[in-house]
């Protein structure tokens, strides 16, 4: 029998192993924005893309701000 208690032995196994970046997360910022950028350009050739009317824009910011009127962190 072992001399660690349960909680011990818990907190040692169910720590991950720390993983690299892989994708879209370990590039350089830049090349992140150049990718995005393509595809948002693309969505919007493609007629895919919704664009914001001046009342959808309007409406949403109403929206927004009728909660508590503070900002998200998000």
């Amino acid at each position: 029998m072992s001399a660690e208690s349960p909680m011990q032995a818990n907190e040692t196994t169910s720590i991950a192993p720390r993983r690299n970046p892989r994708g879209f997360a370990a590039m350089d910022p830049q090349r992140q924005r150049e990718i995005a950028s393509l595809g948002g350009r693309a969505a919007h050739q493609s007629g895919h893309a919704h664009e914001f009317s001046s009342e959808e824009a309007r409406a949403a910011g109403r929206k927004r701000h009728a909660r508590n009127g503070s900002p998200s962190a998000s």
